[in-house]
C-alpha cells in the first residue's frame, strides 16, 4: 500500500566511486536547453500524482507483466508535477513540440496538445503504441520520422508515437524518453522493443557513446530555461570536481544508496531509482518514519504534507546520501521543496526510493548506457539555498 508525507530537509551527498569521466566537452553543439515548468495546484494532488507514478514503476519492476500494468490504465490521472521541457523538432517542417524529459521511460511521442501532421519524412508503421506512466498515459500509432534536437543532433527515421488519446499531459505535447531501451518492451505492437533517441544518435554516428548528461539549476521562477540535456558525453562547464559512477541496477536508472540523518541511519544499502519524471524525493516507509521521528515533523491535513516549526528547522541536521562507497565531506544544502515518502510493502523488487528533482537539481547526473552506470558530480548550485 502506498501513502505519502513530506518535510523540509537538509540534504548532502557522499559519492565514493573511482572517477572516470566519459567524454568531457565544453562545446554546446551536442546539447539542448531545458525549461522548467510548474503545474501544481495542491499538495494533495501532487502527492496523488507522484504516488501513481511510483506505483507504476513498482508494478513493472515487480511483475514484468505489462498486461497487468495496462489494467491500471482505467485509474484517473492527475497532472500535478514540476517538469523539464525540451523543444524538439519533428518532420520535414521541423514542427516544434514541447516534450517532457523523462529518464523513467523510453518511448518518444507527440500529439498531446500540438497535433502531429505527417510530412515527406513521415512513415506510418501501422503499429499501435500504448504507454501507462501511472501519472499519465497515451495511446496511438507508431511512426518513424526525422527528429531534430538541435542543428547537430538530427535523427533520421526515429520511432515516435503519435497520440490519438492522452491523459495527464495538459500544457505539454508528450515525452522524450531517455530511459534504458528495455522500457519500450511490448509498448508497440508487432515489435519487442523500439530504439530510443540515444540509441539512434549512436547508431547513426552522431555521438560516440550512449551517454546522456543532465544539468538543472535550482530556481523559484516558473517557466525558466535553466537546464541542459547533453548527448554523447558531458559538459565540463556544468559541474565541479570529478564525476563519480555507480553500477546501474534494475530495469530503470537504478542505484544503491545509504541515507543518514545526523547520526541516524535512515536506509542502509537500499536499491531505488533516479528519475527526472518525479518531482520530489521519495523514501520507503520505514526509513521515512525514522526521518519524521528524528525531525519532529507533523502531518498537515490541509496539504497532506508534513511540516516543522521554526525551532525544528533551525535544529535540522544533514540528510546525507552515500552512493557507491564511504562517506565523503560535503556541505549541507537546504531544499525548500518537500520530501515525500513512498510506502512500498517491504520494498519488494528493490524499490525503496526515488531521487527526483529535489535531488537532481543539486547535482550533475550522467546516464551511461554504454558502461551500464549512473554518474553524479557536484555543481555550483549544490549548496544553494533556493529551489
Amino acid at each position: 500500500m502506498f501513502s505519502a508525507t513530506s518535510l523540509f530537509a537538509f540534504i548532502a551527498i557522499a559519492l565514493d566511486v573511482a572517477a572516470n569521466p566519459v567524454v568531457i566537452d565544453r562545446s554546446p553543439v551536442l546539447s539542448i536547453p531545458l525549461t522548467k515548468i510548474h503545474n501544481i495546484t495542491s499538495g494533495h494532488n501532487l502527492v496523488a500524482s507522484g504516488l501513481a507514478r511510483a506505483q507504476s514503476f513498482k508494478d513493472r519492476a515487480k511483475a514484468h507483466d505489462l498486461a497487468e500494468i495496462r489494467k491500471r490504465q482505467s485509474v484517473p490521472v492527475i497532472n500535478e508535477v514540476v517538469s523539464y521541457i525540451a523543444s524538439v523538432g519533428v518532420g520535414a517542417s521541423d514542427t516544434q513540440y514541447q516534450l517532457i524529459v523523462d529518464t523513467g521511460s523510453s518511448n518518444t511521442w507527440v500529439g498531446a496538445t500540438t497535433k502531429y501532421v505527417p510530412s515527406s519524412t513521415s512513415t506510418d508503421t501501422g503499429d499501435r503504441v500504448s504507454v501507462n506512466y501511472g501519472s499519465g498515459k497515451f495511446s496511438g500509432t507508431e511512426y518513424t520520422d526525422e527528429v531534430t534536437l538541435s542543428s547537430s543532433l538530427v535523427i533520421k527515421s526515429q520511432s515516435i508515437g503519435v497520440a490519438s488519446s492522452s491523459e495527464g499531459f495538459e500544457g505539454t505535447d508528450g515525452i522524450i524518453g531517455i530511459g534504458p531501451d528495455d522500457l519500450t518492451e511490448d509498448t508497440v505492437s508487432g515489435v519487442s522493443t523500439v530504439p530510443t533517441v540515444t540509441d539512434n544518435l549512436f547508431s547513426q554516428g552522431t555521438i560516440a557513446e550512449k551517454v546522456v548528461a543532465i544539468s538543472f539549476e535550482p530556481t523559484t521562477t516558473d517557466e525558466v530555461t535553466n537546464g541542459e540535456l547533453f548527448f554523447g558525453g558531458t559538459d565540463s562547464s556544468k559541474f565541479t570536481g570529478d564525476i563519480t559512477y555507480t553500477k546501474r541496477t534494475g530495469d530503470y536508472w537504478g542505484i544503491t544508496q545509504t541515507v543518514t540523518y545526523g547520526s541516524t541511519t535512515i536506509m542502509s544499502s537500499s536499491a531505488g531509482i533516479v528519475d527526472t519524471g518525479t518531482t520530489l524525493l521519495y523514501l520507503e516507509e520505514n526509513g521515512f518514519d525514522k526521518y519524521i521521528k528524528a525531525t519532529g515533523g507533523v502531518l498537515d491535513n490541509g496539504t497532506g504534507l508534513y511540516k516543522i516549526t521554526t525551532a525544528q528547522y533551525n535544529a535540522l541536521e544533514d540528510l546525507v546520501f552515500i552512493i557507491g562507497g564511504s562517506l565523503a565531506s560535503h556541505q549541507p544544502i537546504y531544499c525548500e521543496e518537500l520530501v515525500l515518502t513512498v510506502h512500498i510493502d517491504g520494498g519488494e523488487a528493490g524499490f525503496n526510493f526515488i531521487n527526483g528533482y529535489v535531488f537532481l537539481e543539486r547535482f550533475y547526473s550522467v546516464f551511461d548506457t554504454t558502461n551500464n552506470r549512473v554518474g553524479f558530480a557536484t555543481t555550483a548550485f549544490t549548496t544553494a539555498n533556493t529551489n
